[in-house]
């Protein structure tokens, strides 16, 4: 197990006096309450009650919205290989399908926590983990397949270095399961202008796992998909920022913890297969909106003072032309979608702003110092391999 045991009561008094009579009884009745409460921690499908007051070392939370057939698909592979590395919950978010009745009734010893309302991707994971106690959290999308001995490895390496405050895996999809997936891949990275990419994955070139990147390395970000994370620096932090609702909230997250000096890392000794679009489609106006209104959200938040107007200028420049692309090959709603992203920016720059303030904002680290944009459409760059080394800030 990974919890400590506490020692049981002795059933010697001080100076190694023997007890007698009935306290003797009470307390070799208080010892074998004890023990055999102990025992069925090591039972199968047994989890530790609601209110238990026990700390667990990981806790592995899945956010479901609807999503009864990854439940149905992937949660039986989850357990088999979680055994008792880990505590599995699962958080929903106010499905309207029977998500919740299919848990009590297939996975009964799998606690749930049921949120009130469908609050999103952020504020869904916080209201869930201010119920769960553990040492570390695994924030996992439903749509993941894992594979055996996947806690271990990222466990192993954050005990290893306690300014590792949040570490992702590899990421492969479950389609081509050769292949890296979109969503975190080898490891995420942004550019100066705040454009994300992976080792693995740039737009939309996914490369083959051949080895290349199965050194680890401190990143940028660890994907939400299947984010390991110290609890306490979660909730100091006041986990992931609600006004994302979702994308990019995890990319944010990420950088708060490398202002304060802390490292993320990537983890190649874990793996796990990714459907990806799960909750939206990977061609959805809706994600075309929350990519680019999030991106300026979390531009104006975390950039140094120095960078923010030559940014800010560059970005307006490339997101005119990015609108201008949708709307001459993937219609209005998309152009629509890049516009009414950049207005809600502008309402809420008051309230971003406020929160800008109370951030500190240190030099960037494993920033790539070009535009990502430029090198991939004009210079032909589609690996991460092809970009310079040099050009990260480090």
């Amino acid at each position: 197990m990974w919890t400590s045991t506490p020692q049981p009561p002795s059933p010697l008094g001080e100076g190694g006096q023997g007890v007698e009579g009935e306290r003797a009884v009470e307390v070799y009745k208080k010892t074998f309450l004890y023990h055999f409460s102990f025992f069925l921690l090591f039972l199968p499908g047994y989890t530790t009650p609601i209110n238990s007051s026990a700390i667990v070392k990981v806790a592995v939370v899945i956010l479901n919205w609807n999503g009864k057939k990854f439940l149905e698909q992937f949660l039986p592979v989850l357990v088999e290989h979680t055994g008792n590395d880990a505590e599995i919950i699962v958080a929903d978010n106010a499905s309207t399908d029977d998500s919740v009745s299919y848990l009590h009734s297939a996975f009964p010893g799998i606690r749930v926590i049921i949120n009130p309302e469908n609050e999103g991707f952020a504020k869904g994971y916080n209201t869930a983990l201010k119920q769960v106690e553990a040492e570390y959290y695994v924030l996992l999308n439903s749509d993941i397949e894992v594979t055996k001995n996947w806690i271990m490895p990222v466990i192993s390496m954050m005990e290893k270095d306690p300014m590792i405050a949040a570490c992702q895996p590899k990421i492969r999809s479950f389609f081509e399961r050769d292949k890296f997936e979109y969503a975190g891949a080898a490891g995420g990275f942004i550019d100066k202008y705040g454009y994300p990419f992976c080792r693995g994955r740039m737009f939309l070139s996914l490369e083959e796992d051949k080895g290349q990147y199965n050194d680890p390395l401190e990143i940028f970000w660890a994907t939400g998909a299947c984010m390991f994370v110290r609890a306490r620096l979660f909730h100091e932090l006041g986990g992931l920022d609600e006004d994302f609702f979702a994308h990019m909230e995890e990319i944010d997250f990420c950088w708060r913890l490398k202002n304060l000096g802390y490292k993320i890392m990537y983890c190649p000794g874990s793996l796990v297969y990714h459907i990806g679009g799960g909750t939206l489609p990977k061609v959805s106006w809706r994600k075309t909106y929350y990519n680019f209104r999030n991106n300026f959200y979390l531009l104006y938040k975390n950039l140094p003072d120095h960078m923010l107007f030559k940014v800010f200028a560059t970005r307006l420049f490339l997101d005119g032309i990015a609108a201008m692309k949708f709307l001459i090959t993937a219609g209005f709603k998309d152009f629509f979608a890049v516009s009414k992203a950049h207005f809600n920016f502008y309402g809420n720059l008051g309230l971003i702003k406020a929160k800008r303030e109370k951030l500190p904002h240190e030099p960037m680290r494993q920033v790539y110092q070009k535009n990502i944009v430029f090198e991939y459409f004009l210079r032909g760059k589609k690996k991460y391999s092809d970009l310079d080394p040099e050009k990260f800030y480090n």
